[in-house]
């Protein structure tokens, strides 16, 4: 859907009588009222406002968006309102806006809230465009103007003048931060090139943007920049790039250059055995890609289930057994959500997926059923890994076997022969080697739990430092995979510095961008008060952008304070059942000392405030 579908001229209102953030909201909502897009303008007023009180729509560069989402609209609209001399809108770079947009969506308006939200947020980061808005004289200037815009952005993506064209998949682990930063390298790279690029993001909200059969016959070649499984068997024939997701983000040209010339091996399907990016190791179409697969599938079960747990615990520590004298059912029925069912699926889940990255479908529910043996034969996380690749290259084995059925006879491959022989092979292999490996994870566990205090520092500091290294990348999710085996475990003290490690590294920055403004440009100020959210939230990935400007001055600040924030978790003796949130769930932290989460915090603070000194103190001033 254009904005334009969406703006009418009956909706524009060049001269915004407006002294105050109050007015401009009356202004507008006035104007859809007026132009009968409303059913009730008090109640759309009202949700206007309930939604600025939870933080301000002024967006900065002199730009707001209010919007809200509710029945009291007829038709989802925007209102475009213009001040002369702007208003103070409490925006987010503390500058006065003077140019507003207020959504409208219906109830039943589905995604087009968002999707609308988000593409106007993109187009009005252009400064050119931002004065074209400025200067128009009339409705149909501001009409004429984001048509306009929106073409070229849709240009810049397809150019139909292109002799040139590619397609791009991006997919992390998190489907968070490094997705959508590759795409747009990719994007830009290509721009640059002027070769046209439709790039699919395989993200925490699903699939976007994905090629048509169409676009992927035309395409010179295919880039698949991704740390997990996507969809390949569609690009069958076509010379397809596979790579990790980082080099989508520091070598998106070098890619796009490759892809133009052709500079790939045609793919023929999952089996095919050569080394696509032929980077000696570099790409991520072996262990670690089937592994991401797996923790990537897992992880929403960690998390939700762990969290839930938890919360349980809020109750008291034994508020969920029904013959403790503490008992209570809400805490009961927690527990039995988050640990009796999320987490029991959680190992499965692991090794079902492993194995579908490795033997597609066929693959997955071997996995499934070695996963389960594993979580109830004792080998835990550690033998879930072991079943998920066991499956996975089992299957891949039979379907050799079977590879020369008779074609009358290729419909039972499916439906009975990969599920039987898959299911008897990897369970039986599972029931023999569980007994061994449970003595493994128990050794493991037991080893942890016998260290000294000393040691236990140590470790704090390697986990803690190892999630600072690459930012989301194989070593982080190493640090992350290994915190996940000892929940499994019963043992919570790892995944609290791993989740300390992981939040200081865009604390930090960010904090050093609010401490040292000189020595960091404008956009990166900017990224700062992002990268406070992200790290609020335990997404690593909000350091990345400091660190690719300036790696040999911010990594090593960003290692140097999780190392310490992991280590200092440890000293505390802190303990976290949940395995994600990050200070949102520093209420349900424990530890051996007193105001456990008040300790946790500390070290958290300590960390960022070590990486923000480290980082000013090397960086430059900004000239």
């Amino acid at each position: 859907m254009k904005i334009t579908d969406l703006l009418k001229k009956d909706t524009i209102a060049l001269d915004l009588n407006a002294r105050s953030k109050s007015d401009v909201i009356d202004g507008l909502v006035n104007k859809l009222d007026q132009a009968g897009r409303l059913n009730d303008a008090s109640e759309f007023k009202k949700a206007i406002e309930e939604r600025e009180e939870q933080s301000s729509t002024g967006i900065g560069e002199g730009i707001a968006i209010p919007h809200a989402k509710t029945s009291a609209v007829k038709e989802p609209a925007i209102a475009f309102g213009r001040t002369p001399s702007g208003v103070d809108y409490n925006s987010l770079d503390g500058e006065p806006a003077n140019l507003f947009f207020m959504i409208a969506a219906s109830e039943g308006a589905n995604q087009t809230h968002l999707d609308t939200l988000s593409k106007l947020s993109t187009l009005l980061m252009d400064e050119g465009f931002r004065k074209e808005l400025e200067q128009a004289r009339t409705e149909d200037d501001v009409i004429e103007a984001i048509n306009r815009k929106e073409h070229e952005e849709q240009e810049d993506d397809t150019p139909e003048d292109s002799d040139q064209f590619i397609i791009g998949v991006t997919g992390c682990p998190t489907g968070i931060a490094h997705t959508y930063m590759a795409a747009d390298k990719l994007k830009e790279a290509a721009k640059e090139k002027g070769v046209g690029i439709k790039v699919e993001t395989n993200g925490s909200g699903g699939v976007k943007n994905s090629p048509t059969k169409e676009e992927i016959e035309k395409a010179d070649a295919i880039i698949v920049a991704s740390d997990i499984d996507v969809e390949m068997d569609r690009f069958q024939g076509k010379p397809v790039i596979q790579t990790t997701v980082g080099k989508g983000i520091h070598e998106p040209t070098s890619l796009i250059e490759r892809a133009v010339k052709k500079d790939a091996p045609i793919y023929q399907g999952r089996g095919q055995s050569s080394s696509e990016d032929g980077d000696g190791g570099e790409q991520r179409t072996g262990f670690y890609k089937h592994l991401m697969n797996g923790v990537s599938n897992m992880l929403p079960l960690v998390v939700g289930g762990g969290i839930l747990i938890a919360i349980s615990f809020i109750f008291g520590i034994n508020a969920a057994n029904p013959d403790h004298e503490t008992h209570n059912i809400f805490a009961e029925w927690l527990s039995r959500i988050g640990g009796g069912t999320a987490f029991a699926l959680m190992i499965p889940v692991l090794a079902g997926f492993i194995a579908q990255s490795i033997a597609g479908r066929p693959g997955l529910a071997p996995g499934l059923v070695g996963g389960m043996l594993a979580s109830n034969g004792g080998s835990g996380f550690l033998g879930g890994l072991i079943a998920g690749f066991l499956a996975g290259y089992l299957v891949e084995g039979i379907k050799k076997m079977f590879a020369d059925l008779p074609q009358s006879l290729e419909g039972l491959k499916p439906v009975l022969i990969y599920p039987l022989l898959g299911i008897f092979s990897t369970g039986l292999i599972m029931i023999l080697i569980n007994s061994p490996l449970s003595y493994v994870m128990d050794g493991l566990t037991n080893w942890l739990e016998g260290l000294g205090e000393t040691n236990l520092i140590l470790v704090g500091l390697v986990l803690g430092g190892m999630m600072a290294v690459d930012m989301g990348g194989p070593i982080n999710k190493a640090a992350y995979t290994f915190g996940l085996a000892m929940i499994d475990a019963e043992n919570y003290a790892p995944i609290a510095a791993i989740m300390a490690g992981g939040m200081t590294p865009p604390l930090g920055l960010a904090i050093a961008t609010t401490m040292f403004k000189s020595k960091f440009t404008k956009q990166e100020q900017e990224a700062g008060k992002t990268a406070y959210v992200m790290g609020a939230s335990f997404i690593t990935e909000g350091a990345i952008p400091f660190a690719a400007a300036d790696p040999a001055r911010v990594i090593p600040s960003i290692i140097t304070g999780s190392a310490l924030a992991g280590a200092l978790t440890m000293l505390f003796g802190i303990t976290l059942r949940a395995p994600h949130g990050g200070v949102f769930v520093a209420g349900l932290v424990n530890g051996s000392v007193p105001l456990a989460p008040l300790f946790y915090l500390l070290a958290i603070l300590a960390g960022a405030f070590v990486t923000a000194i480290m980082v000013g103190s090397l960086k430059k001033k900004i000239q």
